[in-house]
């Protein structure tokens, strides 16, 4: 669900082009720690007195409740450091460590204590008509690192490195070389995750994969 665009607040902060200020930033973090300890049946109230500020403060930022709702997800979204878009010295070897640290900042936010939390009330919920939350999570989450994925995938098309006609496709494909069983093992309890080490080693693998895949000469 799309979050409401957000009015003049009381300290002048607003939303603008999906970015947070850092004050709204302690709030979404507040909202994430409730989301914690209570699953997605937070109040506003209780998010304002979480976050000491006031409820017109949210409605004003965020709109309403799964306006809230809906920037929390992306603030958690926005975690995942994309690679960049810029053409600029891009070669094979370049677009490679690109691609793995992309997919390194990705395992890391998806095996971490809040990103398994959200997924695990997302899937609680997917089929509920009373709750937002699993379309949400998709719409802010996957969905969203999708749209800005693409882009730097398509260019790297433009620059003869990878080829394919679906970028879609293709971004699935990569997507499945990165998360492949790690986020269902995660929801189902299978501990101990991967640490950073392995994460590494694995984003590594996903990156050369890939490259395998869809890669156009050396």
């Amino acid at each position: 669900m799309a979050v409401a665009a957000a009015a003049q607040a009381s300290q002048g902060e607003r939303i603008e082009g999906g970015e947070f200020s850092p004050r709204q930033r302690e709030v979404l973090d507040a909202v994430l720690a409730l989301m914690l300890a209570e699953g997605d049946s937070f109040s506003m109230a209780a998010v304002a007195s979480k976050a000491s500020c006031s409820k017109e403060t949210l409605y004003n930022w965020f709109g309403d409740r799964d306006g809230l709702l809906a920037a929390t997800v992306r603030w958690q979204a926005s975690k995942v450091r994309l690679p960049s878009p810029e053409r600029t010295d891009l070669d094979r070897s370049s677009l490679e460590a690109r691609l793995a640290d992309f997919a390194e900042s990705w395992l890391t936010v998806l095996t971490g204590e809040v990103s398994i939390a959200l997924n695990s009330l997302a899937v609680a919920h997917a089929k509920s008509a009373k709750s937002p939350l699993g379309k949400t999570v998709l719409d802010n989450g996957r969905f969203a690192i999708g749209r800005r994925m693409k882009p730097v995938l398509e260019m790297a098309r433009e620059a003869g490195l990878i080829g394919f006609d679906d970028t879609e496709e293709a971004f699935r494909t990569f997507f499945g070389l990165v998360v492949r069983d790690v986020q269902i093992r995660a929801l189902l309890g299978d501990w101990p995750l991967p640490g950073p080490q392995q994460i590494r080693r694995e984003a590594e693998a996903a990156a050369r994969q890939f490259l395998t895949l869809y890669g156009v000469g050396e």
